[in-house]
């Protein structure tokens, strides 16, 4: 299928690349997660794509919630700042608790976002990202569950957006500006 875009956009992993990899982390998770329930947050609105495929392939009981927190707005690099648009629906107290995030850069959003669940009392808290960029580090942040390192480029589809666009590709591309 042919997908309109304003700008060049170079595949980095397929459609079917990407749908692997999930299946391997979902195997992953339900036999570390065996015995348990696992309460799922996914961080809007990059992560929604990532999170609903990773839910299916998960074996053990999920519920699921989901947070609005950003660094970008409508820029391609973070600014540092953390913007709550929206908060969780449940209370994760007692709660094992998986993060699901598109993308970690910086590390600075979850970092703080990481610190906020620690303090509202989950019983665990263990983090899931489909793509990992190390280069753009400022603040460590330990990474439970790995889908693909990536070098240090801009990157959309399966949720990940420029600027609310591309997010409906079902592959990730390096958009070229």
């Amino acid at each position: 299928m042919e997908y309109e875009t304003q700008h060049q956009i170079d595949v980095m992993y397929t459609e079917e690349q990407i749908n692997q990899k999930i299946c391997e982390l979902g195997e992953q998770i339900s036999r570390d997660y065996a015995g348990k329930s696992i309460h799922l947050i996914c961080v809007l609105k990059g992560g929604a794509c990532f999170m609903t495929e990773l839910a299916k392939r998960i074996t053990v009981p999920v519920s699921m919630d989901f947070m609005c927190v950003s660094s970008y707005g409508s820029q391609t690099k973070s600014s540092g700042n953390l913007i709550m648009k929206k908060d969780l629906d449940e209370s994760v107290e007692g709660r094992d608790v998986l993060v699901v995030e598109d993308i970690i850069d910086s590390g600075r959003t979850l970092s703080n976002l990481l610190e906020l669940l620690k303090e509202r009392n989950a019983a665990s808290i263990r983090l899931c990202t489909l793509l990992n960029k190390p280069e753009r580090r400022v603040v460590d942040v330990e990474i439970d569950y790995n889908g693909f390192t990536i070098p240090d480029e801009f990157v959309v589809g399966f949720g990940l957006d420029y600027d609310q666009r591309y997010r409906n590709l079902p592959f990730i591309g390096i958009v070229r500006l």
